[in-house]
């Protein structure tokens, strides 16, 4: 099992939710963050005064997988997170040990 942690920008969430329900992934949690990387922020004018946001509104988007669902996965977000300018996001593949469902007391992919 492996953990999947994507930073995307916020408006591309409808198409890549798409695009991992199309390949069969049906949960994900959603968390809104603010960063920065290459992007670093930009200047804004408000009310007349000019002022610099360093930390940029993203998405965390966090999607515990089985190993076979992975490859698909990484190219489904990256497909349709893509725009081809710079902030696109990143996409961390993690090492999952343990999932338990609550509920049943269901493990491991039984639980995903």
């Amino acid at each position: 099992m492996k953990l999947v942690v994507a930073i995307i920008k916020p408006f591309k969430l409808d198409e890549v939710r798409e695009a991992l329900s199309d390949i069969g992934i049906q949960g994900m949690t959603v968390m809104e963050v603010k960063g920065f990387g290459r992007q670093k922020g930009h200047t804004e004018l408000y009310r007349g005064a000019e002022y610099t946001v360093d930390f940029l509104p993203k998405l965390r988007l966090e999607l515990a997988l089985s190993d076979e669902l992975v490859e698909q996965a990484v190219e489904a977000l990256c497909s349709a997170a893509h725009t081809g300018k710079i902030g696109d996001g990143k996409i961390f593949v993690l090492p999952l040990e343990q999932a338990v469902r609550i509920r049943t007391g269901e493990q491991d992919a039984a639980a995903l």
